[in-house]
């Protein structure tokens, strides 16, 4: 029960630091005051300070960040906010997990941030097969060619330890990855 209930609060809180503040005051890098941020989510759900650092530090995502007395999101925004993270510049593969009607058609046109302000990938296979999983039963896994791919001028940056943002990324960078269940997959 303990879990769900998280899962609702930090659902919220995402809700807010991503998409719509609700009239919180955020600045141009995403932060709001952790105070008033409180405030909100306690129009909804009975929190304290704690369970708010509880949410952000053991959260296995790394979704959120308290500077001072200031949160905010790390990635997944649809509001303009400037994140100014570092570029990182050895990350060699990175790999997005999709369904399989997407990942066909990410194989012909590259990957686009939709309806967000940047394309996301995972660090490893496994961590793309969760993010692939929670749009489908059936994920599948593309590898991105980050090194060509920066040699190309793209740029990629590190959010977290399980999250990678780049703009547009062309198909060239692209291609199946090469995992047990996708050698014997039907043809993308």
């Amino acid at each position: 029960m303990k879990h769900e209930f998280k899962v609702k609060v930090s659902m919220y809180m995402s809700y807010l630091l991503r998409h719509n503040p609700e009239n919180l005051k955020m600045d141009r890098h995403g932060f709001v005051s952790l105070d008033e941020f409180l405030e909100r989510i306690k129009e909804r759900f009975q929190v304290d300070k704690k369970f708010i650092f509880e949410i952000v530090e053991k959260s296995e995502r790394k979704r959120f960040e308290i500077v001072e007395d200031k949160i905010r999101a790390l990635y997944g925004h649809t509001i303009p906010v400037k994140l100014e993270l570092q570029e990182d510049r050895t990350v060699k593969v990175l790999y997005h997990g999709t369904t399989w009607d997407a990942a066909s058609k990410i194989l012909k046109v590259g990957l686009k941030p939709m309806k967000r302000k940047w394309v996301h990938s995972s660090p490893t296979i496994k961590i793309a097969k969760e993010v692939g999983l929670r749009k489908t039963r059936k994920p599948v896994i593309l590898e991105i060619n980050a090194e060509a791919a920066r040699h190309n001028g793209v740029r990629f940056y590190k959010a977290s330890d399980r999250v990678y943002l780049c703009n547009d990324l062309s198909p060239k960078y692209i291609k199946l990855a090469k995992t047990r269940k996708t050698l014997g997959a039907r043809n993308v």
